[in-house]
């Protein structure tokens, strides 16, 4: 694992801005509020060839002896402290602004029992002026006292270059190794979990990664960053390394409060984004909602391979499924005359009844686990590695036209406006997600309906399960 260097200091003081100035992309939130940030965030940076991890922590609010009763202030605390002993070099920010605070002195001595190297960011130094105001920190008994400004980009290159020095394991990847180490990156396969607020998300990811990784309540909207959570797991393979991704729960947009919130839900869609498998986690206990619907569809809409899990299915009892059953009947009379004499208390009917529900992820399998129990939690990575090596399929050009035209051999387009759709040929341009060409005589004439059928048959040929199918048709290019 890289060298961390950990941000530590009271709230609002701009840790969070600066984070994301030396990672050099807006990871964290940043926001006036103070407490936005609450997990621990990491992310891997590089300064001038040294790699190390940076760590984005929430604000110490608390003096060391006083104690208090909200349960997510308390965890947030223990978060920053797994931060400070796990750093070899530890940022402690303060506000140059606002000057030397009694809060800032409490940090200071908690952090001097580390016995870790402190250097102090004095932050919002945004002119020469300012710099002047930075003198009363020595007061904290610390070395090194750096005037920056994350927001303008003042003085951060003074404060990493004594940061690096500090890790003593630091070293330069060049040539070879840098490749190597890039190569290696690009194998660590990233996982999504998205979901409504409360439905056991950041449980699912302290379970499998077997830590208190991030902060766990009854209290919906706890988690308000996306926080990777890089993990390994040893088999007889090797090493499988992955990137677990927690975010927070997608609200709809009449429910945000606040321009927190608002953030909170941009950056879990962003997840969505740059995720290799979307884990779409349902509350068993509440069923499929509206929102969830709409959750898929954002899968959907970024070309995501995707896993559905059900969750908290330990505590479904039969008659909780009963009772769903008769409430889907009551809504809809054609539904309830062909199912009310059967009963929904399998999980193999559950999950059909799921499969429905979400029918425009179809090709998404569905598995119930409960991240409180652990109970199917092996098939949830299993899945995960099923899912992953469709992914990584790559179909020979060949073997793909063949199956193709067989497919088409069964059904042959409908023409239009007196014109028929002819295939020349097909290659696949992309594996993740699967991405194929087909080069036709007129590419309007490709329906979207075709292109469902294609996609059912490639499917039956090379499975694909968990992931989506595109198909893209182009004109073929007349020659000269």
């Amino acid at each position: 694992m890289s060298n961390v260097i950990a941000i530590v200091g009271r709230p609002n003081v701009g840790k969070s801005a600066l984070f994301n100035r030396i990672v050099g992309k807006r990871i964290a939130i940043v926001h006036d509020e103070p407490g936005v940030t609450r997990d621990r965030i990491t992310a891997e940076a590089e300064w001038k060839g040294r790699r190390f991890t940076l760590a984005d922590t929430g604000g110490i609010g608390l003096a060391m002896r006083e104690k208090t009763d909200d349960v997510i202030k308390q965890a947030a605390l223990d978060q920053v402290q797994i931060a400070i002993e796990s750093a070899e070099v530890i940022l402690f920010v303060v506000n140059a602004r606002e000057g030397l605070m009694p809060l800032d002195r409490e940090v200071a001595d908690r952090l001097r029992k580390s016995q870790k190297q402190i250097l102090v960011a004095a932050n919002k130094v945004d002119s020469d002026v300012a710099v002047s105001a930075t003198a009363e920190f020595t007061e904290l008994g610390f070395e090194h006292v750096f005037p920056i400004s994350a927001i303008h980009n003042r003085g951060i290159e003074d404060l990493l270059n004594k940061a690096v020095i500090g890790l003593p394991t630091a070293k330069i990847a060049t040539g070879r190794e840098q490749v190597e180490t890039n190569e290696a990156e690009n194998e660590v396969l990233k996982l999504t979990i998205v979901g409504r607020p409360n439905v056991g998300k950041s449980s699912l990811v302290n379970t499998l990664t077997q830590s208190d990784r991030v902060i766990v309540s009854p209290i919906p909207g706890t988690t308000r960053d996306s926080i990777d959570v890089p993990f390994e797991i040893k088999t007889d393979g090797g090493i499988e390394r992955y990137v677990l991704i927690d975010t927070a729960g997608f609200r709809q947009k009449r429910r945000i409060d606040n321009s927190v919130e608002f953030f909170s839900v941009q950056r879990a869609e962003e997840s969505v984004a740059r995720c290799d498998i979307a884990i779409l986690v349902i509350d068993a206990e509440e069923g499929i909602s509206t929102q969830d619907k709409k959750i898929a569809g954002k899968i959907v809409e970024e070309r995501k391979a995707c896993i559905v899990v059900i969750n908290k299915w330990d505590l479904v009892s039969e008659e909780v499924l009963d009772a769903r059953k008769e409430e889907i009947a009551l809504r809809n009379a054609k539904t309830a005359r062909r199912t009310r004499n059967s009963k929904m208390t399998t999980l193999s009917e559950f999950g059909e009844w799921v499969q429905k529900q979400l029918f425009f992820l179809d090709y998404a399998p569905v598995l119930f686990t409960s991240a409180k129990s652990g109970f199917h939690l092996e098939r949830l990575m299993e899945a995960v590695r099923f899912v992953a090596s469709q992914l990584r399929q790559k179909i020979p050009t060949a073997i793909l036209n063949r199956t193709l035209n067989d497919s088409i051999q069964r059904r042959q387009p409908i023409s239009s406006a007196g014109h028929r759709l002819k295939f020349f040929y097909a290659t696949q341009i992309r594996r993740c997600p699967p991405t194929f060409v087909l080069f036709v005589n007129r590419d309007e004439l490709f329906s979207e309906s075709y292109s469902k059928h294609l996609s059912r048959d490639l499917r039956k040929a090379f499975g694909y399960e968990g992931c989506p199918i595109i198909l893209i048709a182009r004109p073929r290019p007349k020659k000269k």
